[in-house]
């Protein structure tokens, strides 16, 4: 097994050794820095078999034809609140697809493994992350079933063709998540806050980022905000709750998306005895393409 120490994706649930919040989460920059400049056109087989061997690094860009996933994984027994959070949540929440207990792989990772196969996880106990493994099978239960849900990642494309830049690519860093004061509906035993991404957008393409991607439901669709952070209850853009801070361009503009971190802040809330979720920014690459979820 493969482990890392808890480190700062969450600042306000960490046990009191955990490292401080401000260290890097990760060494790695940007998918095209990495030697050679190819995880944009790996194959997401390719993708998942450099995970599976130990490489960590946000996956924002790799793969860049193939849809992302976020991953929450629970005791078959909380399984039903968990999809009926997503259910009463499809914004955050939108399920691509589920590993029912002592499936391992699927249609969207085909020969794949859910515990090796994304470059970092995070593990819970009662609500609190108890380690940050690159390889999850020592965690993993027989009886945990295993929710892929949409992730904003797939999407990212579209918006570069589109001509808009993305500011955690330009500067190689992790995108930046936060909580917010919105609150989900419940489902169950399992209730939290509205988790966002954010990417600053020039004003002047703000109308083409709605719009671009608006047209990918399955993965979070239009932004839920855009403007005043204040709003939505952030109050420091320089200080996410997960993933890390960018410089915002003078003339741009914070939109917010809905983001698939959600069920991990719901965990951090709800408290269950177990799970198992990806490290936020650091995905499932599925066999899915991108335009398998566009709409007209």
């Amino acid at each position: 097994m493969r482990a890392e120490s808890v480190g700062p994706a969450d600042r306000d649930a960490q046990p009191a050794a955990a490292p401080d919040a401000s260290a890097p989460a990760q060494a790695a920059g940007p998918a095209s820095d990495s030697p050679g400049g190819d995880w944009a056109d790996l194959s997401p087989a390719d993708a998942r078999s450099r995970f599976r061997v130990g490489e960590v690094r946000p996956t924002s860009g790799i793969a860049d034809a193939f849809a992302q996933a976020n991953l929450i994984a629970v005791p078959q027994e909380l399984a039903f609140d968990v999809l009926l959070f997503a259910q009463r949540n499809p914004k955050p929440c939108p399920v691509l697809g589920v590993l029912e207990p002592g499936q391992v792989t699927s249609d969207l990772l085909a020969g794949g493994d859910i515990r090796t196969d994304i470059p970092r996880y995070r593990v819970f106990e009662n609500g609190v992350e108890v380690a940050r493994p690159t390889d999850a099978t020592d965690y993993w239960r027989e009886d945990l079933v295993a929710f892929l849900v949409g992730c904003s990642f797939t999407f990212e494309r579209a918006l570069l063709e589109g001509g808009i830049a993305l500011a955690h690519q330009d500067q190689g860093v992790n995108v930046p998540m936060f909580r917010t004061t919105r609150r989900c509906a419940s489902g169950g035993r399992i209730g939290g806050p509205l988790v966002v991404s954010m990417r600053p957008i020039p004003a002047s393409q703000v109308a083409d980022a709605v719009r671009i991607t608006s047209r990918y439901p399955a993965v979070h669709g239009a932004p839920v905000h855009v403007g005043s952070p204040s709003e939505l209850g952030i109050a420091d853009l320089s200080r996410p709750d997960f993933g890390d801070p960018v410089d915002i361009p003078a003339g741009h503009i914070p939109v917010f998306w809905a983001c698939g971190v959600t069920p991990q802040a719901a965990v951090m809330e709800s408290r269950p005895s177990f799970a198992i979720a990806h490290d936020p920014g650091h995905m499932l690459i599925t066999d899915a393409r991108d335009s398998d979820y566009l709409v007209p």
